[in-house]
């Protein structure tokens, strides 16, 4: 895929440091290259960006297309999304909000072009439901584009040794699943046509930036610990897109 401006974004010095302050995961602006790269995006559009985190996706989405984004989280501060929104030079296109996207939300039916979430869907689309569901936010010929950490198979109860330790934490059992296993899911959706379901290519670049920001004696060395033990065998990045019809 064509990633030139992920690759000019992190090669400038004060994005780089950006970056490095922010990443909540795989470097979200990685990901929302390649969701991006299977549909086009103008600037005319109207873009609800599920679980933004500290807004990495939305930035993208305004930096690269234009777009007018709904920048919304359950956990971050739109506040502070905001006041960095404007800081980047991007508040006139975000609007920064807290939403549960597992509750009724407060946008018009077909108002959106595009949902777009980077390293959260899995968390909250988990269940036959969510797709038909986000499905009537957008317009028809519009798409959902998600991506999230996966499997690259499930586990079922064969749970490698040496990832056994992890899979106890029973977020990570829950959350971090194979991509056959999504697939079957997306496919059992009514109102849509999937697009694809494929590991996507960014996705040792996107944890070696990831990795390479955390403090190895902070909080997150369990994450550190995880991948030196996964050691490139089981995990990939899961990319979902859907047309709705």
């Amino acid at each position: 895929m064509n990633n030139t401006f992920s690759n000019k974004f992190v090669a400038n010095e004060k994005n780089f440091a950006l970056l490095q302050e922010l990443m909540w995961g795989p470097n979200a602006i990685r990901q929302s290259e390649e969701l991006a790269s299977h549909f086009k995006i103008t600037k005319d559009m109207k873009i609800l960006d599920l679980g933004c985190g500290v807004g990495l996706s939305p930035l993208y989405l305004v930096q690269a297309h234009g777009a007018e984004v709904f920048a919304t989280d359950l956990f971050a501060d739109p506040t502070e999304n905001h006041e960095r929104f404007v800081k980047l030079g991007v508040s006139n296109k975000i609007i920064p909000m807290i939403i549960d996207a597992t509750q009724p939300m407060p946008f018009a039916k077909s108002y959106f072009d595009v949902i777009f979430s980077v390293g959260a869907y899995n968390m909250f689309g988990d269940n036959e439901e969510m797709l038909s569901n986000l499905a009537s936010y957008v317009k028809k010929g519009g798409y959902i584009a998600v991506s999230f950490p996966g499997l690259k198979y499930d586990f079922g109860d064969n749970v490698p040794t040496e990832m056994q330790p992890f899979w106890e934490v029973p977020e990570v059992a829950r959350y971090v699943r194979g991509i056959e296993w999504w697939k079957d899911l997306w496919s059992k959706a009514e109102g849509v046509e999937i697009v694809t379901v494929s590991e996507q290519a960014c996705h040792d670049i996107a944890w070696k930036e990831y990795l390479a920001s955390i403090d190895p004696c902070g909080e997150d060395k369990w994450t550190l610990d995880m991948m030196e033990a996964e050691d490139g065998k089981y995990f990939n990045t899961i990319q979902l897109i859907a047309k709705v019809v």
